[in-house]
């Protein structure tokens, strides 16, 4: 595919990715330094659903009462940075898996308590 240039913070980073060829390159970087993650079509699918699925959590926990807001926002976010160094493909699978179920559970008693 193509190549973007982005302009942010005084930085400019070059993103390019190549999903013909079953990889894609992204880059991360701190104010001073870049880090390029090389990732194949499937780690790049796995992480967008994990992203995902962080979003999803996060958009739900807006709708809890104001009480359990904040605690609920700072559980999901300690789940996922509990697992952020885990590389076993399979394990990140169970896990978004384990979190959708959880995710789903979670919004159906927000409805039921008509949040």
């Amino acid at each position: 595919m193509g190549g973007g240039r982005r302009r942010e913070q005084g930085l400019v980073m070059d993103c390019a990715s190549n999903v013909k060829f079953g990889y894609a390159l992204a880059l991360t970087y701190t104010r001073k330094s870049f880090m390029v993650l090389a990732l194949d079509l499937r780690d790049f699918l796995l992480r967008a659903q994990v992203l995902k699925l962080y979003r999803q959590a996060l958009r739900i926990a807006r709708r809890a009462p104001g009480h359990a807001r904040a605690d609920l926002m700072h559980m999901i976010r300690q789940e996922m940075e509990n697992n952020r160094n885990c590389s076993d493909k399979q394990r990140i699978r169970f896990l978004v898996s384990e979190g959708k179920g959880k995710l789903k559970g979670l919004d159906e008693m927000l409805d039921m308590q008509g949040h």
